[in-house]
């Protein structure tokens, strides 16, 4: 059973983590500004299952796995990465469209849902800084002899996507707003797709390079 104090103290640590903007924030914001605030929230919503999904791998052993493997953890990592810098490329391709897809109604169909749901989820399940986060931290607030382990990470797990999915809400609340001024200039709108498309570029580059060098 796991107690206030201890779903309090991780709540705390995990929101100075979530702080610290990293590889889901600036992927949200640069959904935001090229796709809108309704397909940024969905990513939001997406990353939060990807990071929960990366709680259950933890609470079930998968978590040391993958921090004990330098293949499996490079493997998901590599992944990650490939998929944002894929997103990048089709961002800066696409960008001549983004005046078209501002004026227009935006098809809110159920295949589209999930598959901006899936962009959010793939970044979310391989973002480095989370598993290794939960990876390193969860195991130290479960108290073997107050019930199942997995159980107690599971409920002190959802501190982690809880947290972020309001975090990254706001950011993306506050780009979606920012992009309403970039769409009064075409020539603006256009610039700020391509440079979303570098910034994802830059994240996949960057997070394939991020963590173990075993």
């Amino acid at each position: 059973m796991v107690t206030a104090g201890q779903f309090a103290a991780f709540a705390a640590l995990t929101f100075l983590m979530i702080v610290v903007p990293g590889p889901s924030v600036l992927f949200t914001i640069s959904r935001a500004l090229t796709v809108g605030r309704r397909d940024a929230l969905l990513t939001v919503a997406g990353n939060a299952i990807g990071v929960y999904l990366q709680v259950l791998a933890v609470a079930f052993g998968l978590g040391a796995v993958v921090t004990s493997s330098a293949a499996v953890f490079t493997a998901i990592k590599l992944a990650g990465a490939l998929y944002l810098v894929y997103l990048g490329v089709q961002a800066i391709r696409h960008r001549r469209k983004l005046t078209e897809a501002f004026t227009a109604d935006v098809e809110a169909s159920p295949g589209r849902t999930l598959t901006v749901m899936r962009d959010g989820l793939v970044v979310g399940f391989a973002n480095p800084k989370s598993i290794v986060f939960l990876a390193a931290i969860l195991p130290q607030f479960v108290d073997a002899s107050a019930g199942s382990v997995p159980a107690q990470m599971l409920v002190l797990g959802i501190c982690l996507p809880l947290i972020a999915l309001v975090s990254d809400t706001l950011w993306a609340l506050a780009a979606g707003t920012a992009r309403a001024w970039f769409a009064r200039s075409p020539r603006r709108l256009r610039l700020v797709g391509g440079t979303s498309g570098l910034v994802m570029i830059g994240l996949g580059t960057s997070l394939a390079f991020t963590g173990r060098k075993d």
